[in-house]
């Protein structure tokens, strides 16, 4: 009898900690990682939790060029999960890196980068 109790509370405490490490992960980007693509116009980074527009964002590089930074605007969907970054002129031939920094609600943060191929 005393081993349902005991399970139960170690249930909860697993349940618990994981929720309280939950950070928000990259899940798909279009264009994915390694793709060599025509030129897009939008690059769309999607989330595993909801971001705070206010501490997250990207920037783009082309790693060829000395990382000469492209300007970029970036916008979040109305359900917080997706992050838009559209470059302000086309995006020439080459490499481009995106890096990205994402924070959640409960602050917590995570950043990360990927590389895609405009033919």
């Amino acid at each position: 009898m005393t081993r349902i109790p005991c399970a139960l509370v170690a249930l909860s405490a697993l349940a618990l900690a994981s929720q309280a490490s939950a950070h928000a992960r990259l899940a798909a980007s279009d264009p994915a990682a390694n793709a060599t693509v025509a030129a897009p116009r939008h690059i769309t980074l999607h989330f595993t939790e909801a971001l705070n527009p206010t501490f997250s964002g990207a920037g783009m590089t082309m790693p060829q060029m000395a990382n000469m930074a492209e300007p970029a605007k970036v916008t979040f969907s109305a359900d917080k999960l997706s992050m838009v970054v559209t470059p302000n002129a086309p995006l020439s031939a080459g490499a481009h890196k995106v890096s990205w920094r994402a924070v959640t609600a409960d602050t917590h943060r995570t950043h990360g980068d990927f590389v895609f191929t405009v033919r």
